[in-house]
């Protein structure tokens, strides 16, 4: 099966957020290469919050480029089997941390958001991943710092998108 392929299945399971939904749905009939970072109308990405539910944290990432702190994601890539397996490897490539298991039930929520010329929106799906105890992680070269912050903290140091996340796997846990 191709990664589009299990994009749309995944998607066609998930019962949350109808509208949007669609829109992913749509935006994959209409771009056979809407998984890919060159489909300039816009792209999926997979991205997963890495959580510590025994300590009530989660892990983000200051991103780089964006300057901003959020859960570990990115673009789709060839060798991913599917649309979860991205989600897991961007989540392990960016934190460092082996042995990260996602969630059961698939993607938590979906998040469609502009990003920067030549592209125009990435629509990304969204899982949530826990980390093993006593876990130790490391920065990436996509990352300016990687830090644990409580739940609690995370409204005044992420953006909105990044809260439902947190609310959303709470919710699922």
């Amino acid at each position: 099966m191709s990664l589009h392929d299990d994009a749309v299945l995944v998607l066609k399971r998930y019962e949350d957020q109808p509208e949007l939904r669609q829109d992913y749905l749509d935006h994959l009939a209409a771009h056979p290469d809407g998984m890919w970072k060159a489909c300039h109308a816009g792209h999926l990405t997979a991205s997963a919050l890495v959580i510590d539910p025994e300590r009530g944290r989660v892990l983000l990432t200051l991103h780089k480029k964006l300057q901003m702190w959020l859960q570990m994601g990115g673009h789709c890539e060839p060798g991913d089997a599917s649309v979860e397996a991205a989600a897991l490897r961007e989540a392990t490539e960016e934190s460092g941390i082996a042995g990260l298991t996602l969630l059961p039930g698939g993607p938590v929520r979906l998040d469609r958001h502009p990003i920067p010329a030549p592209c125009h929106w990435h629509l990304d799906v969204q899982y949530a991943a826990l980390a093993p105890r006593d876990t130790a992680h490391a920065i990436s070269d996509e990352s300016l710092d990687l830090r644990w912050f409580a739940y609690d903290e995370v409204p005044g140091v992420a953006d909105e998108s990044v809260v439902r996340l947190l609310e959303a796997t709470l919710a699922r846990l």
